[in-house]
C-alpha cells in the first residue's frame, strides 16, 4: 500500500512538472510578440510591453472562417471601404498590412484585397494618384515597431488638398462619418493618414484632437519608416454624397449639425460664446464678406462698389480672403462672431460652417452653376439652420454674355448646355466666368439680408 502511495506521488509530480514544462512553451510562443516600443524617430522607449494584450491573442488560433477577417465593401459609387477585424501590422513602406493568421485546412489564407482610400473613385485621373493599399495574410508575426491600443482608420490626403471644399466634403466629413457609422462615435481609434504635409496636419490639428483622443499619425512614401501594429484596422472612408451626411445610414443618427458641434469643441471647447462675444461692440451687424483671388473664376469684378452697399445697408463689412494658410482658427473666431456671411460660389464658402445657426448666408450664384451651388452649399446650409438666401444672377452679371453673346446657348439655356460636354461646358461656366452684379437688383437682396442679421444680432448677440 505504501509502495502505491509513493508511486502515485511521483507520478503527480511528473505531472505537474509536465504542466510547467509545456506552460513555459505556450508562454514562450506568445511572449515572442513582446516587443520593444520605439517613438517615431526610431529610439527605443524604454518600456515593453506586448504587441496585443492576451485577449486579442486568441484571434491568431484558426478560425471556422478566416475570410471574414478581411472584408471589403465595393457596392459604392464614390468610395470603397475595407476592413480587418484582427491583429494587423502595417508597413507603411510598401503600404500594406499584414492580417496575423494560422493557416489550415479549415481556414485557408484569405484573398489579398487593394484599396485606394479615397471617396472620389469615380475619378480616375484623380484616383491614380492616391497609393493603393493592400491588405493580406502572413502567417507569422512582422517585426513591429510602434505599438497602439487601438484601431486604425486608414484614409489618404492625396487629392485636392490645399482646396478647403474638398478638404470638408473628401476628408473631413467622410471621417466623421466613418467613424460614427463604424465606432458608433467612439475617439478611440487612430487616424491614420497618406500622402499629408505637415502643414496640412497642422491646419487641422485641432479637429483631429477632437475627433479621436490619438494624434494623428502620417504615414507618407518613406524607405524605413517605422512598422506599426493595430488590434484592427478599417481602410478607405465612406461618404454620403456632396457635403452631406445621411443620419438614416449611420446608428447614431448624426448629421451636419453633429459634424458642426465638433467643429465648436474644436475651437471654443464647446463654448460658442466664446467665440461669439469677440465683436468691435458696434450695434451693426457684422457681414464676413469672402474675396476669390484674381485668375481663378467667379471674381466679383465691382467688389468695392458691392462692399459699399452693403455698409450703406447697415452692416459692418470685413474683407475676408482665405489662404491655404490661413489658421482655421483664425477663420473661425471671425466667421463665428459675425452675423453673416456673403460670397460667390466657391470653395471658401465652406466657411459656411463656422457660421452659428441663426446667422445669415447669401451665396452668389454665377450662370449656369446653380447645381452646384444647391448640392455643395445651399442644401447644407438648410441643415446647419442658416438662414439662407440665395442670389442667381442674370446674363447680364455675367462677363459670360459679352464673350459668347446674348443669343449663345450657353447663356439662354445653361441646363440644356450642361448636358452637352458636361466638363467642357462646366469649365467655362466655373472657371472663364466672372460677375459684376447689379446694385439695384442686388440691393434688394442685401436689404433683407441685413434685416435678418439684424434681427438675430438682437436675439443672439
Amino acid at each position: 500500500m505504501k509502495k502505491n502511495s509513493t508511486a502515485l506521488l511521483w507520478l503527480y509530480v511528473v505531472l505537474v512538472v509536465a504542466l510547467l514544462v509545456f506552460q513555459v512553451n505556450i508562454s514562450a510562443t506568445l511572449w515572442k510578440l513582446v516587443l520593444i516600443q520605439r517613438d517615431p524617430h526610431g529610439t527605443k522607449s524604454g518600456t515593453q510591453r506586448p504587441i496585443f494584450r492576451r485577449g486579442p491573442l486568441i484571434q491568431l488560433k484558426p478560425r471556422p472562417n478566416a475570410t471574414s477577417s478581411i472584408t471589403c465593401d465595393r457596392s459604392h459609387q464614390s468610395y470603397d471601404i475595407c476592413s480587418i477585424d484582427a491583429p494587423t501590422v502595417l508597413d507603411p513602406t510598401n503600404a500594406t498590412f499584414f492580417l496575423f493568421h494560422h493557416s489550415s485546412a479549415a481556414a485557408p489564407y484569405p484573398p489579398p484585397e487593394k484599396i485606394r482610400p479615397h471617396p472620389r473613385k469615380w475619378e480616375d485621373a484623380l484616383m491614380s494618384r492616391i497609393r493603393e493599399f493592400t491588405l493580406t495574410a502572413a502567417k507569422s508575426p512582422a517585426p513591429c515597431d510602434v505599438v497602439h491600443p487601438v484601431p486604425a482608420v486608414v484614409f489618404s490626403a492625396g487629392g485636392y488638398v490645399g482646396n478647403v471644399f474638398h478638404e470638408f466634403n473628401d476628408i473631413l466629413i467622410p471621417l466623421f462619418i466613418t467613424v460614427h457609422t463604424i465606432y458608433s462615435g467612439s475617439r478611440d481609434f487612430i487616424p491614420v493618414v497618406d500622402d499629408a504635409t505637415d502643414r496640412w496636419a497642422h491646419k487641422y490639428a485641432d479637429l483631429f484632437l477632437s475627433l479621436s483622443k490619438y494624434p494623428i499619425l502620417i504615414i507618407n512614401r518613406t524607405a524605413g519608416a517605422s512598422r506599426h501594429c493595430f488590434p484592427s484596422a478599417s481602410v478607405g472612408l465612406i461618404s454620403h454624397g456632396f457635403m452631406t451626411i445621411n443620419p438614416e445610414l449611420i446608428s447614431t443618427s448624426s448629421n451636419l449639425s453633429h459634424f458642426r458641434e465638433l467643429l465648436d469643441r474644436a475651437y471654443t471647447g464647446g463654448d460658442i460664446r466664446n467665440a461669439a462675444t469677440m465683436t468691435t461692440g458696434e450695434r451693426r451687424p457684422r457681414l464676413v464678406f469672402v474675396v476669390r483671388g484674381r485668375g481663378v473664376g467667379r471674381v466679383l469684378l465691382n467688389q468695392e462698389k458691392v462692399r459699399k452697399a452693403a455698409e450703406a445697408a447697415g452692416f459692418e463689412v470685413v474683407m475676408f480672403k482665405p489662404r491655404g494658410t490661413t489658421p482655421l482658427k483664425e477663420a473661425y473666431v471671425l466667421i463665428n462672431s459675425s452675423h453673416a456671411l456673403i460670397g460667390v460660389h466657391g470653395a471658401a464658402l465652406t466657411h459656411m460652417f463656422f457660421l452659428r445657426p441663426g446667422a445669415v448666408f447669401v451665396q452668389v450664384v454665377p450662370l449656369g452653376a446653380d447645381w452646384a451651388a444647391d448640392i455643395c452649399y445651399g442644401r447644407a446650409a438648410k441643415v446647419l439652420g442658416l438662414n439662407y438666401l440665395e442670389y442667381t444672377i442674370e446674363a447680364e452679371e455675367s462677363s459670360l454674355t459679352e464673350k459668347y453673346g446674348r443669343e449663345s446657348r450657353l447663356i439662354k439655356d445653361p441646363t440644356a448646355s450642361r448636358g452637352e460636354q458636361w466638363g467642357e461646358v462646366m469649365a467655362i461656366y466655373l472657371k472663364e466666368q466672372n460677375v459684376t452684379l447689379d446694385l439695384i437688383r442686388f440691393g434688394g437682396t442685401l436689404k433683407e439680408a441685413y434685416l435678418r442679421a439684424k434681427k438675430f444680432m438682437e436675439d443672439e448677440g
